[in-house]
């Protein structure tokens, strides 16, 4: 999915692994302070911080608004969650119970890691290798249908003040400078590509002024010419002449001070900032070295499985020329980009139909398939999803990357599909967003482990409707699993154990069937973005586990519907509140059973 800035069976040593460790959420005492309250204000805090997701909802207040992330903006976010650490630490959750010991577990879990964090200045590196900053300008226009006069007007306030949002960050780079907590020379040089390309772009063609597009047709025509003259204006003298500044900062400051080095261990503080990676994006207490070994593992079971499907078949050579075949294979690809998009399509509505087998609960939110914007497409991964809103009547999108048809192949696109479409991430999400007797922070949790390892349990589960009918679909599923367990081992390789670019690239170019686009823009993802990769494996394999463990106790009572319900109907959590959850579940269902 995509991330905004500001910011199989488990058994034996596998599932004792994941088993052994989890969030520690020890109970605390002393009542002071009632929980709705709390909740109240907790809720009024988090909504500041991200206007660009609080204008999706509908708020007006932040339509006008981009994120602050200045030094004294982060200063007085960080007096205001000590101030709530404080508030929480002094309530008796033995004596709370249901929605109530959720909300304040869920807070103090986010909040004690939010200030954790703080501690790292993270917002000195406000972009990765295909995302950043300066596409939230693109994200926020494409969220913000303008149906209205007054809507135009916030627009056209928050569209004059792109200069001094992209100011503030630059200032944020400065700081990284000139502390040396700066991306890799690699990571600066796709930066640089993407905000030049975005400088050079026609003024007509700004992302900025795609909102106009949707004035309704209802509005008197010289209005409309008039709103959109006016962004025109904005676009001529602010924002054309601030996208030129940010290309040359990349350019003559970033770019020659950006490191040498790739892992983060190599930052200043950097190996205690990996850890805080870690386990934030796992929400674990596992070690980088325990994850690397999981990681292993789970290449040489994921080979096993690779080895039945090529058996299957009837090949007859290793490893590395069962890929190069189906590489090189015709029948694999698609020679347009609308045929990609078709076939993406097709398999979008044929989980669509048979969704109501596997979910009880769907949500109302629809979702569209649609192509990667073609300029930033270079530098982007094979797909990604788009989060919708509800409140904005604005559907979902399962974003496909069309760009050099040779190397996405159709074995990939199944679960590509079920990943980042339905019922991976559209599914979770929406549910997600139309919980709105949910805390606000609640419905907006999007930790990695639980949002990402639900969409990867989702490409396996898939398999029980029929989207993988043939030996290669197989294959190509369990391809893009082991790209996931190869995940583990390169990232902490990279940021922990000081692998090369080369090291990392190995592991998915001997162990999967990825093109090599793909093997090369996410080793530059891993490289830039140090722990989000850990997340997919890590919830994959504990939503297993928990489902095997349900399986096992409800034997023929097991409900796959009331499992995948129970999942979601909470929104995203750490997992150590998952596993509690189904563990609770499982004790009511066995009684109720016997």
């Amino acid at each position: 999915m995509r991330a905004l800035f500001r910011k199989k069976s488990l058994s034996g040593r596998r599932g004792a692994l994941l088993m052994g460790v989890g969030l520690v959420l020890a109970p605390l005492s002393a009542h002071a302070d009632d929980v709705g309250s709390l909740v109240s204000d907790y809720d009024r805090f988090t909504a500041t911080l991200d206007p660009v997701s609080a204008a999706s909802r509908g708020d007006q207040d932040a339509a006008e608004r981009w994120p602050d992330d200045s030094p004294a903006a982060e200063a007085a976010r960080l007096k205001q969650r000590l101030a709530f650490r404080d508030r929480l630490a002094h309530l008796d959750l033995a004596t709370l119970k249901g929605e109530a010991l959720l909300n304040a577990r869920l807070m103090m879990w986010e909040n004690d890691l939010a200030i954790e964090g703080q501690k790292f200045d993270p917002s000195r590196i406000p972009f990765t290798s295909d995302e950043g900053f300066y596409q939230e300008i693109g994200y926020a226009a494409d969220n913000t249908p303008l149906r209205s006069e007054a809507d135009a007007r916030h627009w056209l306030v928050r569209m004059s003040r792109i200069p001094a949002y992209d100011l503030q960050q630059t200032e944020n780079m400065r700081r990284g400078i000139a502390t040396h907590f700066v991306q890799p020379r690699l990571i600066a040089e796709i930066a640089l590509r993407a905000v030049r390309a975005q400088a050079a772009l026609p003024e007509n063609e700004n992302p900025a002024l795609r909102p106009f597009d949707t004035l309704p047709a209802a509005m008197p025509a010289a209005l409309r010419q008039s709103l959109r003259a006016e962004g025109a204006r904005i676009v001529h003298e602010k924002i054309k002449p601030a996208e030129q500044a940010l290309a040359r900062f990349f350019e003559t400051e970033y770019l020659p001070a950006s490191r040498t080095s790739l892992g983060a261990s190599s930052l200043p503080d950097g190996r205690a900032y990996y850890a805080y990676l870690v386990k934030s994006e796992t929400t674990t207490t596992l070690t980088p070295d325990q994850i690397f070994a999981l990681g292993q593992s789970e290449i040489a079971r994921i080979h096993k499985e690779m080895q039945s499907q090529m058996d299957a078949v009837g090949f007859h050579g290793d490893f590395k020329a069962f890929v190069a075949t189906i590489k090189a294979d015709p029948r694999f690809y698609v020679t347009s980009r609308q045929a990609l998009m078709e076939k993406a399509s097709f398999l979008a509505k044929k989980i669509d139909g048979e969704l109501p087998r596997v979910i009880g609960k769907l949500p109302r939110l629809t979702y569209g398939v649609r192509e990667v914007p073609r300029a930033i497409e270079e530098g982007y991964t094979t797909g990604r999803y788009d989060p919708g809103s509800p409140a904005l009547g604005i559907s979902g999108g399962l974003m496909i990357n069309t760009s050099h048809l040779d190397q996405r192949p159709l074995y990939e696109l199944p679960s590509l599909v079920a990943h980042e479409g339905v019922p991976g991430h559209h599914i979770q999400i929406a549910l997600a967003q139309e919980m709105t007797d949910l805390p606000g922070f609640r419905r907006d949790y999007a930790t990695t482990a639980f949002v990402e390892g639900w969409a990867l349990y989702a490409e396996q589960f898939v398999s029980e409707i029929g989207l993988y009918p043939t030996p290669y679909d197989r294959f190509g599923q369990l391809s893009m699993e082991m790209w996931r367990a190869c995940r583990l081992v390169m990232d902490v390789g990279i940021h922990w154990k000081n692998w090369s670019r080369d090291q990392a690239l190995s592991c998915l170019r001997d162990n999967t069937a990825l093109a090599e686009k793909n093997i090369q823009n996410e080793t530059n993802r891993y490289i830039s973005w140090p722990g989000q990769a850990l997340g997919y494996k890590i919830g994959e394999l504990t939503i297993l586990d928990l489902r095997h463990q349900a399986e096992k106790a409800l034997g023929a009572k097991f409900d796959e519907r009331r499992f995948h319900d129970l999942v979601l109907d909470e929104g995203a959590m750490p997992l150590a509140l998952l596993r509690e959850r189904v563990k609770n579940w499982i004790e009511t269902e066995s009684k109720r059973a016997g």
